[in-house]
């Protein structure tokens, strides 16, 4: 195994200590998602309602010391760490939003399979909060699992 790997549970379990983390409704907003967005460089964000999922899992990430992208787009997230075809709790998940060919996604941590092979996601702005979602496995884009820094 390479040692550069940090066990991807490690991300799953300090991703769950903030599940129920929410968006606030109009112009308040939840300061421990702003200060995410600063802690990985994006002081420039100015609200929660801002797509937050890649943000979400580059702060877990950053807070365990793994390679991250740096972006606010989940698409991102098919650059960092290694391809796995097998994921284990807590792998990088990412998924396509639209369409497979359009820019956009949602990314989070895997957390398993439904009885149908679908895909529960432990992932931010899930329903605007940090929960646990199913999503079509059809709509995967890949899993990676990330490197220490």
């Amino acid at each position: 195994m390479n040692r550069k790997l940090l066990p991807p549970e490690s991300c799953i379990q300090l991703a769950s200590n903030f599940i129920g983390l929410q968006e606030i409704n109009g112009a308040e907003n939840n300061p421990i998602i702003m200060d995410m967005f600063g802690q990985i460089g994006h002081k420039w964000v100015k609200d929660d309602e801002t797509a937050w999922c890649s943000c979400f899992v580059n702060y877990i990430a950053s807070e365990l010391n793994l390679k991250r992208s740096g972006r606010l787009n989940a698409r991102s997230w098919l650059n960092v760490g290694e391809d796995v075809r097998f994921p284990k709790v807590g792998d990088v998940v990412i998924f396509w939003r639209e369409s497979e060919n359009s820019w956009k996604g949602h990314v989070g941590f895997f957390a398993g399979y439904t009885e149908k092979g679908d895909i529960f996601c432990l992932g931010g702005n899930q329903g605007n909060e940090v929960c646990i979602s199913t999503y079509p496995k059809e709509r995967l884009l890949g899993f990676r699992r990330l490197l220490k820094v």
